[in-house]
Parts: C-alpha cells; structure tokens; sequence
C-alpha cells in the first residue's frame, strides 16, 4: 500500500523562510559600516542622548528571538545572536563611523589603526551611492604597487559582486594570508571594469616617511596618526635641523586619519602654544578646544600641505589648522570631508564601541563634513603623469617653495 505523503512540508518551508528573515534582521542590521577615516579621541566619553531610558525593553526582541530559536533551520549559538543584537544597536544610529566590534573584531580593528595588518594596504569606504570605494592606496603596499588608485570603485571580490556589502565584510574577504591572490574588479571614472590580482602582504607601516629634497627641502610624508607618529615626527625634527632644511613638504595625501590626539601633536610643531587646532561641538555648543601644546620647531619655515581625495580626518585637522593659522599653503585636490570624531568605549569581555559623539570645527569656524578642504592650488595627477612616475602636485610644492624662498 502506497503510503501518503505527510502534510507538513509547507510549515518546514514556512519555519525556513521565516528563519530566514529574522536571521536577516538581526544580522544585516548587525552589519556596521567602518571604512577607517577616522579621528579617534581617547579621552574620557561624555554626554547622552536625551529622552531615552536608562535600559530598554526588550520584551519585543524576545519575542524575535524564540520566533527565531523555534523556527529557524540551521545552527545558531548565543555568542552569535547577542553579538548580532550588539552590532545592531550601533548599526540603528544610521551613523557609518559609530560601529561595535566582538572582541576579536576590536583586536583586528586596533591592529590596523596602529598599521599592524595583512592585507593589500588600502583603505576602503562607500562613496555617496553606497558603492565600496578605494580611498587611499597606501603607498609601496600591493595595492599601490598594483595600479588601483583613490576613489576607484570596487565591484567584485574573487568574483563576487560588492553590491550592497558593508566595508567590513569587504575587509575580511580582501585581507588573507600572505602570499595569496584576491582578485578585484575596479571600475574608474565610470569606464569599463578592469580586473587587478594582488597578492596580500603581512603590513606592518611606520607612519612617518622622511628624506631631504633639492633645494634643501624637508618631505615629512604622514601615511597614518597613530600611535608613533609623535615619536617619528620627533626625529624628523632632529634630522631637518640637522640639515638645516629651509623649507617643508607635509604629505597627508591617501592619509585616511587616525588619532585625534596625534594630529594635535603634529600640529604643535608649527603653532605657538595656546592657538586653535580645532573645537569640538554638540549641536552649537562648543565641548572641547584643542590647542597648540608648545615646541613650535618649524614655526617660520614656509610649509607646503600635500592634500588629495584620500586626506581625511586627522589629516584635515592638521591641514585645517596650519592653513587657518597662516602656516602653510595646501596644495592638491580638495581632501575627502570628515568632521565629526569617534570615541573607543572598551567593554570588560574585549568588546569595542567606536562612536560619534562630535563635530569638530576648523580655527576659522568651518566643519568640513561632507565638503572637505578646498587646497590654495588644485593641481591633478593624471593617469598619464602616474603611469610616467610623474608627482605634479610635490613639483608644485617644491616650486612655491623655491620661489618663496627666493624672495
């Protein structure tokens, strides 16, 4: 006798694809946008959002949650599921730059604002139509030594489209053992794609590049602020005294940020003690002002800022800063266009919270968010110019320099 097929194949499909979506919302919603561009301030967090409580409810996520537990088909832990809630609570800001990171996470995270990674040595981002974007190459790192260049746009990872994939989750695809191949597709300028196979490299980057040019010029070129910028910039100031140097090239261009407190340093080279490197704002409230620490080393000696698309957070404060308080002259194209700063909220399981709890303001008053700094002189390398190992911008510099010296 030919036995009938059970009625229960609709509620296992039901139970599949409500497990699905629930899956779906805790997790996407879990996914937190961090692309690096970042000024990072240590200092004690302060301040709250007002008219919430001082616990929420989650009545209604447990209710989520047994939905998920009873009816989903697949494996799932509680690390997992309360990691994802963790990560959707940063994520529910609708802020990119406020992300929460799993211990392991925030580990991989401080690794690489201190230039400690493995990877090809790019900083990635969204550009305004959430495409994943290259903002800084960083120099002689697989990247840059490939060809893929600022502001080209991603479109696939080993074959994979990137449509609608976070930075993070990038990331992780891109990075990998040393000595391992990622395929990209790059789309620039809105031409045809082309397919770049970089080989990963274990990164370890002094922050600070030093050497003297013709005309005896200091190039001081900053890839990152992190923690040993300040030592490094020390011993450029050694070295240009040393030498002499009678005018400075400051390269922030491809510099995605880094440590607010780092770029105040650097700042401090140039100004007198007491004057504005930046301010701090709540709403129109200013919180904090960020002064000149003392040790003007380099005040008096003409200063060109090297700025790209790629200059971004503590790179602008530091452009902003000797700019707006007639130190140096910017040269380059207008920097990316990041004003607002992160706090690092560590938890006692390892856990991280990097959040967004200003905006801060140029010595002349102006934020930059979203618009940038537009330098004194534009000038552009073309494709023609990189391919020839043409640098039109570090001509300029040292050509405003030589002039102005000459005077």
């Amino acid at each position: 006798m030919e036995q009938q097929p059970k009625q229960r194949k609709p509620r296992v499909w039901t139970r599949r694809i409500v497990g699905l979506v629930l899956l779906l919302v805790i997790f996407n919603l879990g996914i937190a946008v961090g692309d690096g561009r970042i000024s990072i301030d240590r200092t004690k967090p302060g301040g709250a959002s007002s008219g919430l409580p001082n616990r929420l409810n989650y009545d209604s996520t447990n209710q989520v949650y047994k939905a998920l537990k009873d009816n989903y088909d697949g494996k799932l832990n509680e690390t997992q599921l309360t990691n994802g809630l963790k990560h959707g609570l940063a994520t529910s800001t609708k802020d990119p730059y406020t992300v929460y990171f799993t211990p392991h996470e925030a580990k991989e995270f401080n690794s690489e604002l201190n230039n400690s990674f493995s990877g090809i040595g790019a900083q990635l981002g969204q550009d305004k139509d959430g495409n994943l974007q290259v903002i800084a190459p960083i120099d002689g790192l697989p990247a840059d030594k490939a060809g893929i260049k600022a502001q080209d746009i991603i479109t696939s990872i080993n074959g994979t489209s990137t449509s609608g994939i976070s930075v993070d989750d990038a990331v992780h695809k891109i990075r990998g053992p040393k000595g391992t191949e990622v395929k990209l597709q790059i789309v620039r300028n809105k031409n045809q794609p082309i397919e770049f196979k970089v080989i990963r490299e274990d990164i370890k980057i002094p922050s600070v590049k030093t050497k003297i040019l013709e005309g005896n010029i200091g190039y001081l070129q900053i890839t990152t602020f992190s923690d040993d910028t300040d030592v490094l910039v020390k011993k450029a100031v050694t070295e240009f005294k040393e030498k002499n140097v009678k005018g400075i090239v400051v390269d922030v261009r491809s510099n995605p940020g880094g440590l607010l407190e780092s770029s105040v340093q650097v700042s401090s080279l140039w100004l007198d003690q007491g004057q504005t490197v930046l301010q701090e704002k709540r709403g129109s409230t200013v919180i904090k002002t960020y002064s000149a620490q003392g040790g003007n080393s380099f005040s008096g000696i003409p200063t060109v800022v090297l700025i790209d698309g790629g200059s971004a957070s503590a790179s602008e404060i530091l452009t902003g800063a000797l700019r707006d308080n007639n130190d140096a002259y910017v040269i380059g194209e207008k920097s990316y266009g990041k004003g607002v700063v992160q706090q690092l909220i560590n938890f006692e399981d390892g856990g991280q919270l990097k959040v967004t709890v200003a905006s801060w303001f140029r010595p002349n008053g102006q934020n930059i968010n979203k618009k940038g700094i537009t330098p004194d002189k534009t000038i552009k390398i073309t494709d023609a110019d990189a391919k020839a190992g043409t640098d039109t911008q570090l001509q300029a510099a040292q050509t405003y320099l030589n002039t102005k010296l000459a005077q």
